[in-house]
């Protein structure tokens, strides 16, 4: 192709699909990551101990799902044990742990065929239906997937189809990978090296190669400064996070939906024995950050969860880190907007932008797979037309 290359700026989820579906259709990629190796958010602490930076979970129901199955990037999931499926799932009301969500909030989960509106907010449209609290429980539920202390002033529609995704009454569609999303990534990178991908790591791009198309692939904020567009904003969530990992005690939970202030605990081991050492069970758990509040605050918080879900953890802890997630959890639709409205993949002049908060539809990582495929699509069409006028400016 007379030398031109397709480049891709990011190494993440994006960048590396992005890199794969351009380089199974022929084009030569050239993928750029500033950090020394690639995978972004999918990226997972070393063992023994394999916490991970980000989502680590797949919802199997949608075409980014098909698309990473077909390649077998996740092959290999695990499963929870007959012992700890029995009490997969939990809810934490008026401070308590119980099995089931309140009554009304129940009955919202089977309603889903109502249609909720793009242009009003979600506390407001659910209230309308299942009164205040159920409608602020019902926001709290599902905050794991908004990271946002204030999920219920989002788009109704927004909030009201994940809500039904993640706690509806379809067949749950969740889906982990042994070896969590550090092993999707190591699949990914081996897949494009063995297309002819060049990956170079260490490579901060400050300008865009003049060169062929280009797939942006970073966090949101970076793409503003590299394409000089301070129209690339968006709103993302902003949370509180705390890995740990104890020695196993009867009665520790393995996965609570927070009704009360919004947050989550899961456990990674339940379904994954090898992220943490033998005798030992690692856990992550998530609060969004209140407005005006304080990251000491909102772990102050999440360590509250943590005494229900596991009581008495600090005495048996054995591994243990804090970090906060800020603007790099994917797209929010406030009333009023639909996933239409974020910034636009294609920036024209050969300048493509993917990420988890461009206009594709998904929730966080999907949002990322799902632009990225589009992208690479538009990006191979304009690579082979700029091979075409350069074919035939030769001849003539």
């Amino acid at each position: 192709m007379n030398n031109t290359n397709l480049t891709v700026i990011g190494g993440g989820l994006a960048g590396l699909t992005a890199a794969i579906a351009a380089a199974e259709s022929g084009a030569p990629v050239r993928l750029y990551e500033a950090h020394t190796t690639v995978g972004g958010r999918g990226r997972a602490t070393p063992a023994p101990y394999v916490a991970h930076e980000g989502a680590h979970v797949f919802y199997a129901d949608g075409p980014h799902y098909a698309w990473l199955k077909k390649r077998g990037f996740v092959s290999g999931l695990g499963w929870p044990g007959a012992r700890d499926a029995v009490r997969l799932l939990q809810f934490r009301v008026d401070g308590r742990i119980r099995p089931l969500p309140p009554l009304r909030m129940l009955g919202a989960q089977t309603r889903r065929w109502l249609k909720a509106p793009v242009d009003q907010d979600f506390h407001s449209w659910a209230s309308d239906h299942w009164g205040e609290v159920s409608a602020s429980r019902m926001a709290n539920a599902i905050s794991v997937v908004t990271y946002d202390a204030n999920t219920g002033g989002l788009s109704a529609a927004f909030v009201w189809e994940l809500f039904q995704r993640v706690l509806g009454p379809n067949v749950p569609a969740i889906r982990w990978v042994r070896g969590g999303w550090q092993t999707v990534i190591d699949r990914m990178a081996a897949r494009a090296r063995e297309l002819g991908v060049v990956i170079e790591t260490g490579s901060r791009v400050s300008d865009l190669p003049s060169d062929g198309p280009v797939i942006v692939a970073t966090e949101l904020a970076a793409a503003r400064t590299l394409l000089r567009d301070d129209t690339l904003c968006w709103r993302s969530g902003h949370a509180a996070l705390l890995d740990i990992a104890v020695t196993p005690r009867r009665g520790d939970r393995n996965l609570v939906f927070d009704l009360d202030e919004g947050g989550f605990h899961e456990s990674y081991s339940m379904q994954d024995a090898s992220t943490a050492p033998a005798g030992e069970a690692l856990y992550q758990l998530q609060m969004p950050v209140r407005d005006t509040e304080s990251h000491a605050d909102a772990h102050r918080r999440l360590a509250g969860l943590a005494d229900v879900a596991l009581p008495d953890w600090r005495s048996r802890t054995t591994f243990e880190r804090t970090a906060v997630a800020q603007g790099r959890t994917g797209a929010l639709d406030l009333p009023g907007e639909t996933w239409r409205d974020r910034p636009a993949i294609d920036r024209g002049d050969g300048v493509y932008l993917v990420g988890d908060m461009v206009a594709a539809p998904g929730m966080r990582g999907e949002i990322s797979i799902n632009s990225a495929v589009q992208a690479a699509a538009a990006a191979v069409h304009a690579l082979e037309s700029v091979k075409t006028v350069r074919h035939n400016g030769s001849r003539t």
